[in-house]
């Protein structure tokens, strides 16, 4: 069976900057100059690359500019590929096909918003900083880096205007998070992007605040725990009327992929929403960490939920 093909907006790159520390920002548009997509603060969005590679990226730019997609890639010289394919082969006048936007925060409801970021975290919050200072909203960027942070060039008005600060680990020891939170007004929203070991000290800070007000990002997929009552099962394909065998140790998104069915895929570990299907019948077991209570009701991730029972219906 042919695969599904793919689902997409093509785009242009319009520019590719250096954001310092091995980082390139690249601008997207639209082949004609017309309005992309709307998106909210923070969104996401998928990129196929060359190579057959799709990696997930935050958009960096406020919602306000709909003429363009700002994403900052990372070389990372030990990660999957996806950077390294950006960094080389990806220059202006490339097309690039790229997913709707997904995700993003809503912020329309917090009176402040704090934000911590380490490094390269910072990313998911740039766009999220551009809205609120157009509104002539309250909030704080904490960015935690080594020396002069990346992206310094879109910080730069946020640091004028005080609502940016940096905290720079060569000259002072890296700040508790606990202190960053406990100055933060108590009907704040709260929201953290960096390294595991950050995200893990952010978690533990943040346990006494109410869920609904706690975002974190996720550039790793956090280690996918042994579920010792996991059994194989059958997935049912409603539109297409096929049948495939989920064996014990394979994903759905794995089981798909091998029965010839394209499905979107970036993190593989149930971060970043790239492989969300629906699913109709059955009762899926949900291990990712990017769907709420809500939207679990008719959605999975592909890439890491199983079944808690013999038969799982989804809308392919």
């Amino acid at each position: 069976m042919a695969g599904l093909p793919v689902r997409g907006i093509k785009t242009v790159v319009e520019s590719v900057e250096d954001g310092g520390h091995g980082v390139k920002v690249y601008t997207l548009c639209d082949p004609d100059l017309w309005e992309l997509p709307p998106f909210r603060p923070g969104a996401h969005i998928d990129m196929h690359l060359p190579g057959g590679l799709v990696r997930t990226y935050s958009l960096c730019n406020d919602p306000v500019d709909d003429k363009h997609y700002v994403i900052a890639v990372k070389r990372e010289a030990n990660g999957r590929g996806g950077s390294i394919a950006f960094h080389d082969e990806v220059k202006a006048g490339d097309t690039l096909i790229v997913s709707l936007p997904r995700g993003g925060l809503r912020l329309d409801d917090a009176p402040h918003v704090t934000f911590v970021a380490g490094g390269i975290g910072v990313t998911p919050f740039l766009s999220a900083a551009g809205y609120l200072a157009r509104r002539g909203r309250d909030f704080t960027l904490h960015v935690i880096a080594r020396g002069e942070p990346p992206l310094a060039t879109i910080l730069a008005p946020h640091r004028a205007s005080g609502h940016a600060i940096i905290h720079d680990t060569v000259t002072s020891i890296r700040p508790a998070l606990e202190a960053l939170i406990d100055t933060t007004p108590p009907d704040a929203m709260l929201a953290c992007c960096g390294p595991l070991d950050m995200l893990d000290a952010f978690e533990r800070a943040t346990r006494s605040w109410p869920t609904e007000r706690v975002h974190l990002e996720r550039f790793v997929p956090p280690p996918l725990l042994v579920d010792p009552q996991a059994r194989p099962f059958r997935l049912v394909l409603a539109r297409s009327h096929r049948e495939i065998e989920v064996s014990l140790g394979v994903s759905i998104l794995e089981a798909l992929l091998g029965a010839g069915i394209d499905i979107p895929a970036s993190c593989c570990g149930g971060i970043c929403g790239a492989c969300r299907i629906d699913w109709l019948e059955g009762t899926p077991v949900h291990r990712d960490r990017v769907l709420s209570t809500t939207e679990r009701a008719r959605s999975l991730m592909a890439c890491v939920s199983g079944s808690a029972e013999e038969r799982l219906v989804v809308d392919l």
